[in-house]
């Protein structure tokens, strides 16, 4: 069982891999702790499969799980994180814009008593508009939103205790996410400074319709971070308000009616009329939606855990069996 697991997602990297491959290897060499690479071919249309079955021929401490189209990043991880089995996961992206030279930092923190380290692109070097401000938004956002304290939520190098990442669910475009849905399980959260380099090789796959997408990510993540096991408490909240609120226009306009029977209530507050009834309905059928969430969560909980990624192959070169001398 190694102690550590290196979950690097790839997708269409052929000019990356056996670099990223030959720095990790001597990184972790230096490290001195026994290890494994978790490599992970995320549908890629390029030779990256064809390198990673090159590796992971020569090397026993290399396995690679090549899915059987492109998922996308999170799903990739999330199938490394499954398959990986050292006491601490550290993933990075596969693009060598995380430098492999770093992971003792993240290491040190984890020997430290940390559940998640998380790295700190302090120095951006992106794109001032089209990447930085963003960014910058989404992160002060969702620092606010989660009550986790870090300033760098995007980046994917970040290290994990096994027991914490297995507790995350993880779908979608959650994987940026990850220290907030840890802390709702209680893990301590720590954040070092990382380097941000250009991408040496290859064309990157990031893009600014890519940004735009985690400000919705963000209402997802608050929603789930407060009512994730009790969502009836969100939609039953509205719901009540509407129920009550089109029930007093109702009372009011019933109390117009007897007070004065010869008046037409519709002529004259058909507007009111029909605000309460809306109220009252779309109120019932909040609540309706909040016993729904109610059974999906019960659902969750006792269902089955379903990947999001489908398998094609998982290739392990099997180290030699020694004979045992039969006395």
């Amino acid at each position: 069982m190694p102690k550590y697991s290196i979950v690097v997602p790839f997708h269409n990297e052929e000019e990356n891999v056996t670099v990223l491959y030959a720095r990790l290897k001597q990184v972790m060499e230096q490290v001195g702790d026994s290890f494994e690479l978790v490599l992970v071919d995320d549908g890629s249309s390029d030779k990256t499969y064809k390198l990673l079955e090159e590796i992971v021929a020569v090397d026993s401490r290399v396995l690679v799980i090549k899915l059987r189209r492109n998922f996308g990043q999170t799903s990739a991880l999330a199938a490394g994180f499954d398959h990986a089995s050292g006491d601490f996961i550290l993933a990075m992206d596969g693009d060598l814009q995380h430098d492999p030279a770093e992971i003792p930092n993240f290491l040190a923190k984890l020997d430290e008593g940390f559940d998640v380290v998380s790295g700190w692109r302090k120095e951006r070097i992106d794109n001032f508009v089209m990447r930085r401000i963003p960014s910058r938004c989404a992160n002060w956002l969702m620092a606010k939103l989660s009550g986790v304290d870090i300033h760098d939520f995007g980046t994917t190098f970040k290290a994990y205790r096994h027991e914490v990442i297995q507790n995350i669910p993880l779908y979608g475009e959650m994987h940026r996410f990850i220290p907030a849905l840890a802390s709702w399980f209680g893990a301590t959260i720590c954040e070092i400074p990382i380097k941000n380099v250009h991408r040496e090789r290859g064309k990157s796959h990031y893009g600014i319709g890519r940004t735009f997408r985690v400000f919705f990510d963000l209402l997802t993540i608050r929603f789930l971070l407060k009512y994730m096991t009790r969502p009836l408490h969100f939609f039953g909240g509205f719901g009540a308000l509407g129920i009550l609120a089109g029930s007093f226009i109702s009372a009011v306009l019933l109390g117009i009616k007897i007070a004065y029977p010869h008046q037409n209530v519709m002529d004259q507050h058909a507007p009111l009329f029909v605000i309460g009834g809306v109220l009252i309905v779309a109120g019932i059928q909040l609540l309706a939606i909040g016993l729904l969430g109610e059974l999906q969560v019960r659902h969750y909980h006792t269902s089955q855990h379903r990947a999001p990624y489908t398998i094609d192959r998982i290739v392990r070169l099997r180290p030699p069996v020694e004979s045992k001398l039969i006395s």
